[in-house]
């Protein structure tokens, strides 16, 4: 998967569902009650989408408790794979004793 990029879990917020509904930041932030501040931050992919976090933002946005810590494990996960890669192919599965 060389070239591939993780797209973080706060442009998806931005572009798939802010940007269409017209909704700002700021009023998001309002209406699930955490700081403007953390908010921006995953938008910019500054910060991760906590369970907490996720399940606000469901809850607005009318989608599936799980769907942005899915999302937001994706993304981890992916990420580790792409920096560890070398260190996790040398890895080699375990095979029971005996």
């Amino acid at each position: 998967m060389a070239g591939f990029a993780p797209t973080h879990p706060g442009e998806i917020l931005a572009e798939e569902f802010l940007a269409p509904m017209g909704i700002t930041a700021y009023r998001l932030a309002q209406e699930i009650d955490v700081p403007q501040t953390r908010l921006s931050e995953i938008i910019r992919g500054r910060r991760a989408i906590t369970a907490d976090t996720g399940l606000r933002l469901s809850r607005a946005l009318g989608l599936s408790d799980m769907f942005w810590i899915n999302l937001q494990a994706r993304y981890d996960a992916d990420r580790a794979r792409a920096e560890h890669s070398a260190e996790l192919d040398s890895i080699q599965p375990l095979t029971a004793a005996g």
